[in-house]
């Protein structure tokens, strides 16, 4: 199953830079394990803001919320999910 994900990340202004850069390092490595295993297709970052648009590729809504709510970032996260399907124009 196919879902476009957008992303905005909120990093609260007070939380110590060591603390924000260790999570940041933490949800690198998680999204490109993601990225490697073929879950995670795609990303692309929103120019000027503090976002991405992904394209998740996984077996259930439950495993995308899994993989989501795993995300060292997912706390400080707005999310917006959209179910894909091919489209009949599609080649």
């Amino acid at each position: 199953m196919l879902y476009m994900v957008e992303m905005i990340v909120n990093i609260p202004h007070d939380l110590p830079v060591e603390v924000a850069n260790e999570i940041k390092a933490k949800e690198k490595a998680y999204s490109q394990d993601l990225q490697r295993s073929g879950k995670w297709p795609h990303i692309w970052r929103v120019v000027g803001e503090y976002k991405n648009v992904s394209i998740f590729d996984v077996e259930s809504n439950e495993e995308l919320h899994n993989l989501l709510s795993g995300l060292p970032l997912f706390p400080y996260m707005e999310i917006k999910v959209t179910a894909l399907c091919k489209h009949p124009s599609a080649i």
